[in-house]
């Protein structure tokens, strides 16, 4: 069953790309997630599947939310869509990257923008006004959502024309790294998208998260060392599931990750309601636990 699912995202994510971009086509990629998160790293090398596949080339610009240069942008890219990264940080919980997002709608209204896969959470209507507000203003602006949640907030409550997509990280072609060594291991959120329950997990499950980067992470924020980090982190993050001989996560790309490694899994859900709607759109499958419904 997972070859077949992988396979079909597969072939709705080069789609969907390819309506911005074609062969030699430049291109910015911004809002590289300079933090420890696995699974936002996973997104990213994903990205950079698809764009070289369709365009024969890498990024002509890239940036995280806090070092974007827009001389150097406008130098190394002066034609071209920017792409934003795709993720969960659209919304109010993850301010930075919003008010990032937010920035280049108001600094660049001649250039295409593609918002790549996101998840939608807002908790304060008033900033989801904004956001719509700024968007609808901008004459060229694509936003794409990994779920059917997002996509009925986005079209019904932001009133924009969003457009439903699988994750960017089902690019992948990842294996197991050794042999299991814990019977049953638990990946569940320690920030600011953990549920407020306390996890319910079965004796013995060994608790971990992914939000610490090993020793010797390669320095530098160019193209090459960006993705050189993200490889350094999906690395992590494919070694420390190796371990499981059975899964739970409350996090997306624990069930992600998870789906392209063929290992047993269920997963719970984070304190809005991600995983849940992620699975239920693209009918990824998972053992669900009640709880998590």
């Amino acid at each position: 069953m997972n070859a077949t699912l992988i396979s079909t995202h597969r072939d709705c994510l080069r789609q969907i790309y390819a309506q911005h971009l074609r062969w030699g086509s430049p291109y910015a990629l911004v809002d590289f997630p300079d933090h420890a998160n696995v699974g936002d790293s996973a997104i990213w090398l994903g990205e950079l599947v698809i764009l070289r596949a369709i365009t024969g080339r890498d990024p002509s610009y890239v940036s995280a939310w806090h070092d974007f240069d827009r001389d150097a942008f406008l130098h190394s890219c002066p034609d071209g869509p920017v792409l934003i990264h795709g993720g969960g940080n659209l919304g109010d919980l993850w301010s930075h990257h919003q008010r990032f997002r937010e920035s280049l709608l108001t600094a660049f209204p001649d250039r295409t923008i593609v918002q790549l896969p996101q998840s939608i959470f807002f908790r304060d209507g008033g900033a989801a006004d904004d956001f719509a507000d700024m968007a609808s203003r901008h004459p060229d602006f694509t936003l794409y959502v990994r779920d059917r949640v997002s996509l009925r907030f986005a079209q019904s409550s932001l009133r924009l024309p969003a457009r439903l997509a699988p994750d960017s990280a089902m690019m992948l072609d990842l294996e197991r790294q050794g042999a299991a060594s814990e019977p049953l291991l638990a990946l569940m959120r320690t920030d600011a998208e953990r549920a407020k329950r306390v996890p319910d997990l079965p004796a013995g499950a060994k608790m971990v998260d992914w939000l610490v980067d090993d020793d010797g992470l390669p320095a530098g924020r160019d193209a090459a060392a960006r993705e050189g980090q993200a490889l350094a982190r999906l690395n992590r993050g494919v070694v420390l599931l190796s371990q499981a001989q059975h899964l739970i996560t409350d996090r997306l790309h624990g069930h992600i990750l998870a789906l392209l490694m063929g290992l047993s899994h269920e997963i719970r859900d984070n304190s809005y309601g991600k995983l849940s709607a992620y699975a239920s759109s693209w009918k990824t499958d998972p053992m669900l636990s009640p709880e998590a419904a």
